[in-house]
C-alpha cells in the first residue's frame, strides 16, 4: 500500500545578502521545507500574491520595498499569511514599527539557524490549526 506524500509546507524568503538568502534557504529545505527565493521586496510581494506561501521570512531592509512594505501592503490586502521578519537593527522602535505594519514574529541578525527553524514551524503550524479548526 502506498501512502501519500507528505505536502511539504512553502515558504518565501526574501533577503538581498546572498549569505543570508543562501542559509535561511538552505535550512528550511533540509527542515523539510519547499522554498522560493525573492531578493527584493518588490519580488517578495509579487511572489507572495502569486505562490500563497505558507509563511514568510523578509528581510527589513531590502531594495525597492521593505520587508515592513511588504507586510503592510498584503495586510492591507487582507493576506493573514505568518510573516517573520529578519532584522539587523537592535532598536525596539524597528520591532513595534513591524508589529504596527503586521508581522507575526522577529529574528534579529545574527541569529541561529535552529531559532529560526523553530519560529518557522511554530508560525506555520499555527496555521495549519487555524485553517483546520
Amino acid at each position: 500500500m502506498t501512502t501519500p506524500q507528505s505536502i511539504r509546507p512553502l515558504v518565501l524568503v526574501a533577503d538581498d545578502d546572498e549569505d543570508i538568502l543562501a542559509l535561511v534557504t538552505f535550512s528550511l529545505r533540509r527542515d523539510g521545507y519547499e522554498v522560493v527565493q525573492a531578493r527584493d521586496g518588490a519580488e517578495a510581494l509579487e511572489l507572495a500574491r502569486e505562490r500563497r506561501p505558507a509563511a514568510l521570512v523578509l528581510d527589513v531592509m531590502m531594495p525597492k520595498a521593505s520587508g515592513f512594505d511588504v507586510t503592510r501592503a498584503l495586510r492591507a490586502e487582507g493576506n493573514d499569511v505568518p510573516i517573520l521578519l529578519l532584522t539587523a537593527s537592535v532598536q525596539e522602535r524597528h520591532r513595534a514599527r513591524g508589529l504596527a505594519a503586521g508581522a507575526s514574529d522577529f529574528v534579529r541578525k545574527p541569529f541561529s539557524p535552529r531559532e529560526l527553524l523553530e519560529r518557522v514551524a511554530r508560525l506555520v503550524g499555527a496555521r495549519e490549526e487555524a485553517t483546520f479548526a
